[in-house]
């Protein structure tokens, strides 16, 4: 009985810890929202803690009434898409030799693989390799620099070789060529995982800034967190802090509004994958 009593205890315990960390990490996100819905005079003078005050959707109707943030954010949904395409499909081509411990100097390539998660080519050379080779203004800039992460390597050839090696064994025995028992029973067993991989790279993509930065000159080219930065920033060297604003919007609501907007995108693929995302990552850890 004692035990039992223990055990509620703890339950009750950690069931009030993890509520507290959730809250925690909602909190700014809530007041985000609430602030992209507040006035302005109510959020000059912070009076909003969790809910909107003096409810007003201004600062979303001028992002969205502006053509060019529309064009961006469909540039960075295309953008994104090829990326998590083609980086899947490199990281799996990788991966997958590398999981195999037939595959003679495998452990040279890991460590070249390992070595470059700790040590980088640098900010100015790699700026002057994308310039040789002819992508600045390209969409692929954002997309061959960054094909390849490490990490998530890693994991993925780490999934692969939890899969038993009697399967593919098997499947040679039948006749089956790498290919084919890469795409016919290894992907196929491996749908967390490649969904996990996926959520990382899609993420990553659409939240990078600074390549878009370094390599887009075009503003017809922008993608969205850049023209949301421009459109912030051309909002506040024109907004007057003299002027009345109780019924207008201020800068803070424009900025509040403009993380909404670009979260709200990544936010609605999460429900679709996150049921493979525990698994696909614990799974992955099981066997170096």
């Amino acid at each position: 009985m004692r035990t039992n009593w223990l055990v509620r205890i703890g339950s009750t315990l950690n069931m009030a810890l993890v509520t507290l960390l959730a809250f925690l990490c909602l909190f700014p996100f809530i007041n985000i929202l609430a602030v992209s819905l507040s006035s302005g005079g109510a959020i000059v003078s912070g009076k909003i803690f969790m809910l909107p005050v003096e409810f007003t959707v201004e600062s979303y109707q001028k992002i969205l009434n502006n053509a060019a943030m529309i064009k961006s954010l469909g540039f960075s949904v295309y953008v994104t898409v090829i990326y998590v395409i083609l980086a899947m499909l490199a990281s799996v081509l990788l991966a997958y030799p590398l999981s195999r411990k037939s595959f003679k100097g495998r452990t040279v390539f890991l460590l070249m693989i390992t070595f470059t998660m700790y040590f980088s080519g640098g900010l100015i050379p790699t700026f002057l390799v994308v310039q040789k080779l002819g992508l600045i203004n390209s969409s692929w800039s954002l997309v061959i620099p960054v094909l390849i992460n490490s990490f998530n390597i890693i994991i993925m050839k780490s999934f692969f070789g939890t899969i038993p090696e009697s399967l593919m064994e098997a499947a040679v025995i039948e006749g089956a060529g790498e290919f084919t028992i890469l795409f016919r029973i290894v992907l196929p067993l491996s749908k967390a995982m490649l969904a996990t991989i996926s959520l990382f790279y899609m993420v990553f993509r659409w939240n990078s800034y600074s390549d878009a930065l370094f390599y887009i000159n075009d503003n017809a080219m922008y993608t969205l967190q850049l023209k949301l930065r421009e459109f912030v920033a051309l909002s506040q060297m024109n907004f007057d802090p003299t002027e009345q604003v109780d019924n207008a919007f201020v800068p803070e609501g424009l900025k509040a509004a403009s993380i909404i907007f670009a979260t709200v995108p990544i936010l609605l693929v999460y429900p679709f994958l996150q049921k493979y995302f525990v698994k696909g990552v614990t799974l992955g850890a099981i066997k170096g």
